[in-house]
Order: C-alpha cells, then sequence, then structure tokens
C-alpha cells in the first residue's frame, strides 16, 4: 500500500490534483486524500479549491454536486459505479405527483439526492444545516426527500410544519434494530450512544445524541466518557480513533457497511489520476436548475 499511495502522491502533485474523500471510505482511502469530510463539506471543497482537477472519493451523487458547484473543474469519480441506495429511490415522476398534490410545499431535498432532483427542489440540506434551513422557510408544508426517517426526525423538531416524507430510506442505517442499541447498552453501561438521523425512529428513541457525521464527531470529542456507542457506518472509526486516541468506540454488529462507499480502492485513485477518464458531465440546464436549490442551501446556512 505505501508503494501505491507514493505513486498517486507523486502523479496527484505532477497533475496538480486535489483528492476528496467521504467519511464512509476505506481507511486506505481516507489516509491518500486532501481532505476528508462529509459530502456537504467535500462539495464545497471543491468548488472553492483552487485546483481544477477534482478525484472525488465518494459516491454519483457527491462528484454530481461538486460538477453543479464547479462546472469548469474536471470532476473524476474514481468508482464509477457508486451509487447511493437512498438516493436512486427518488422517482422523478413520483416527485412531480407530490408537487401537484401540495402545490403550496416547499420542497426541500436532502443532499444525498441525484443532481435530476435536486433540479426539482426548493433547497437542499444536510442533516445538520437542516436545523437552521426548516425554520427559516416560509411554507408551512415541507415535501422532504428522499429520506423518510431524517424528515420523520425534522418533523419532531418542527411540530409547526406540516411534514410529507417520501418514503426513501438509507438501507444501511434503516436496518440497525433497536436491540441491538439495547445490548451495546447493557454491555457497555454508561457509553452514550450517538446515531446518525437517518436511522429508524424507534433506533434514535434509544440514543443519547443524534447528528451527522460532523456532529457526532464534535460529540465525540466533547463528551467526558472514555467509551462511547457509535450508530452510523462502519468508516466513521477511522477517524474518531484518530482524533481520540484515548477513547474506545463500539459500533453495532453486524457491522454497518455502506458496499457503494467501499467500492472505491486506492488502484482505482491512481488509475482516474493516470487517465482522466469518465469525467462527471451535468447537462448545462439541468445544472443550473440544481445550483439554484444548492445555492439556497448556501444562502440560508449562513
Amino acid at each position: 500500500m505505501q508503494a501505491l499511495a507514493e505513486k498517486i502522491a507523486a502523479l496527484k502533485k505532477k497533475k496538480g490534483a486535489l483528492i476528496l474523500a467521504h467519511y464512509y471510505q476505506s481507511a486506505e482511502i481516507q489516509e491518500i486524500a486532501d481532505h476528508v469530510g462529509d459530502s456537504y463539506y467535500l462539495a464545497k471543497a471543491a468548488a472553492e479549491a483552487p485546483q481544477s482537477l477534482i478525484v472525488f472519493c465518494g459516491v454519483r451523487f457527491m462528484a454530481e454536486s461538486a460538477k453543479v458547484l464547479a462546472p469548469e473543474k474536471k470532476i473524476l469519480l474514481p468508482a464509477a459505479d457508486a451509487s447511493c441506495p437512498m438516493a436512486d429511490m427518488a422517482d422523478l415522476a413520483e416527485i412531480e405527483e407530490l408537487k401537484r398534490r401540495f402545490p403550496q410545499a416547499a420542497v426541500v431535498c436532502y443532499i444525498n439526492s441525484p443532481v435530476t432532483v435536486k433540479a426539482l427542489c426548493h433547497v437542499c440540506v444536510t442533516s445538520a444545516n437542516a436545523l437552521k434551513i426548516i425554520p427559516a422557510l416560509p411554507q408551512k408544508e415541507i415535501i422532504f426527500l428522499p429520506d423518510k426517517n431524517l424528515g420523520a426526525f425534522l418533523a419532531g423538531k418542527f411540530p409547526d410544519k406540516k411534514f410529507i416524507n417520501y418514503p426513501g430510506y438509507c438501507p444501511v442505517h434503516q436496518d440497525v434494530r433497536p436491540e441491538e442499541i439495547l445490548r451495546l447498552k447493557n454491555a457497555y453501561p454508561g457509553a452514550p450512544a450517538a446515531a446518525h438521523p437517518e436511522c429508524a425512529q424507534e433506533t434514535l428513541a434509544l440514543a443519547d445524541f443524534i447528528g451527522g457525521t460532523e456532529a457526532i464527531l464534535r460529540f465525540a470529542k466533547d463528551a467526558p466518557q472514555r467509551e462511547m456507542i457509535i450508530v452510523t457506518e462502519e468508516g466513521l472509526r477511522h477517524v474518531l480513533e484518530k482524533q481520540n486516541p484515548e477513547k474506545k468506540f463500539h459500533f453495532p454488529q453486524p457491522p454497518m457497511i455502506c458496499e457503494d462507499m467501499k467500492k472505491t480502492r486506492p488502484k482505482d485513485v491512481l488509475l482516474a489520476l493516470d487517465q482522466e477518464n469518465a469525467p462527471i458531465e451535468v447537462e448545462e440546464g439541468l445544472r443550473v436548475r440544481a445550483l439554484r436549490c444548492l445555492r439556497e442551501m448556501l444562502r440560508l446556512s449562513l
């Protein structure tokens, strides 16, 4: 792996490229990346970086968001078939039907959505900035998609809004059972449980803290306990242990693994840098419509 990492570093320097990786990528990919973060952070990093060649180690909707924000840059997705099951659940015809049924509603999409969905929505949100954006919307009705679990979590935070939640979900988070959280709590008494809001409501009900990846990282750093239960994809373990070497983290079993996030291998990154094949492309009209959604998120996040 060391020799491969050195080849990647040399080629990256030669081409003036930037490597971005999501927290759910493998430890090997995180270690060769220039920046590691959540999808919102990485999209902004791609747009604001001076480099014009971006290798995006994540899934397709993330690379698409980067291309929407930075159309002049070449965005490469090393694992071209890395998708997001939840993002793929969003059906455009069903979304159009919801918009017809609830014409006064704000159409809000989770950032975990393809560019075609973003183009149909008023604003995009993350699990973190949704808590700021939702109350800022004048509409009392919210069509929220594609994640029903995040939608239900937000609906509980804002009872003055009527949420119409699309029935999508992240299989990795949805499949975590409350019984497993109870098992971990019994095995590690006193260890707080931090869960991602993509989990089902019965699982979140057992959590001591609910937040996205960045929020979980902050919670883990600030909490006084030396042991914690972390209910999200296993890839977050790498950065948690790097940032908190004195603490121990317990994840559910069986491991929460996103197979699409794990498709990217170091050799794929090297090949992408070398050949620059199949860059992410977004038709300009579609890009402009999706850009409005992302820009509104950035505006309301200030």
